[in-house]
């Protein structure tokens, strides 16, 4: 993982992708590895624009993106997704951040944390909760779109083919993060604390009646009846 910074300099990305009305993704490289990183931007009915897992953008994309709305809110999602939050909180000095309540100390040892995720403000297009059987150590949004309710997630749930350079082939092979979607062998031992608890959650996510979509951080993305059935794939490895 590349030194964490407060500078502005981003790594190679997508283009933005849009989802829906109030809804885009972007997949950024990690330095050294050839897996990929995900960023969900969402957009309140307001105006304000809240980043889950901050990826540093090109000018051109950032530009783009602060035509949308206001910059207002930035998810750092674990103590493993930091490393652009600093970039992003000097240059929207008023941004809020808010973090899963057991990874807060880990986050705040490079960004200060306004909030946890059962303190994020109601009422918006983004909803914030606790993910039960994790240890707070992340967290589930629900994003409500005109086309129906998406779940991302963060590391808990992944989605993607084995690699084959040394240190992708660790992680996703050897690790037992891929291919997906899954709960990763990693994740288990470093994060699960109840499976019972995790694997109902995931289930009930499944059968929300208007889900149209689920978001990770690594890497696809599933829509429709293949979102449901990742939930439900990804809950049968507890």
């Amino acid at each position: 993982m590349a030194n964490i910074s407060d500078s502005w300099k981003p790594l190679a990305h997508s283009p933005i992708q849009r989802l829906s009305e109030n809804l885009w993704r972007v997949e950024g490289t990690i330095p050294r590895m050839s897996l990929k990183r995900v960023m969900t931007i969402v957009r309140h009915s307001d105006g304000c624009l809240i980043f889950h897992s901050p990826i540093i953008l090109d000018d051109a994309s950032i530009r783009e993106v602060e035509t949308w709305g206001t910059p207002s809110f930035l998810l750092v999602p674990s103590g493993y997704h930091r490393m652009d939050s600093p970039a992003y909180k000097k240059r929207y000095p008023s941004i809020r951040v808010f973090a899963p309540k057991g990874s807060r100390k880990k986050i705040e040892e490079v960004i200060s944390v306004e909030g946890t995720y059962e303190e994020f403000p109601k009422g918006g297009a983004a909803e914030l909760a606790p993910l039960p059987g994790v240890d707070d150590t992340e967290g589930v949004m629900l994003v409500h779109s005109n086309d129906g309710v998406t779940v991302v997630l963060n590391d808990v749930v992944m989605n993607m083919d084995r690699k084959r350079d040394l240190l992708g082939f660790l992680f996703t092979t050897v690790l037992g993060s891929a291919p997906g979607p899954r709960v990763s062998r990693l994740s288990q031992l470093l994060m699960v604390k109840d499976k019972p608890a995790l694997r109902a959650e995931l289930e009930r996510l499944s059968s929300l009646p208007n889900l149209v979509r689920l978001i990770v951080s690594h890497e696809k993305i599933a829509t429709g009846d293949e979102a449901r059935l990742a939930l439900r794939t990804a809950a049968a490895y507890l």
